[in-house]
């Protein structure tokens, strides 16, 4: 299949396809004319990339870890001894990531909570009214 069916079929921006064949994530054929041909399997490597990135892994990570992965009920299973324990690595960074963000947060409501009464209300009538949907 070419970029174009691949991105339909993962919902994942042809821009971004190359780019993940930039970083080694992707190996799609080429065709003589020079247009990337990508294979079933593909389908299933965007979407285990996704889920990847969303488990706040970097490309570099995920390159190094993807060969060492299988797709089982919908879960990603490792299969390389090694995996396991850079996979603690990464969840060890990440947590700290998260304490250190919620480290800031508490800063934040610090400052926020010692406003003067007149101000904070001005600034919460101004958020919630430039606040987007989600």
């Amino acid at each position: 299949m070419r970029i174009g069916e691949l991105s339909r079929r993962t919902g994942v921006h042809e821009r971004l396809l190359r780019y993940y064949e930039e970083q080694r994530l992707l190996h799609p054929a080429r065709r003589p004319s020079g247009y990337r041909e990508y294979s079933e399997a593909d389908v299933d490597t965007v979407r285990r990339i996704r889920s990847l990135l969303a488990a706040g892994l970097n490309t570099a990570t995920i390159a190094t870890i993807l060969p060492c992965l299988r797709e089982e009920d919908e879960r990603l299973v490792p299969t390389c001894p090694d995996l396991v324990a850079d996979l603690y690595t990464e969840r060890e960074r990440i947590t700290k990531a998260i304490t250190d963000l919620q480290i800031s947060r508490s800063s934040l409501d610090a400052v926020i909570a010692a406003a003067p009464p007149d101000i904070a209300e001005r600034a919460i009538s101004r958020a919630t009214t430039t606040a987007s949907p989600r």
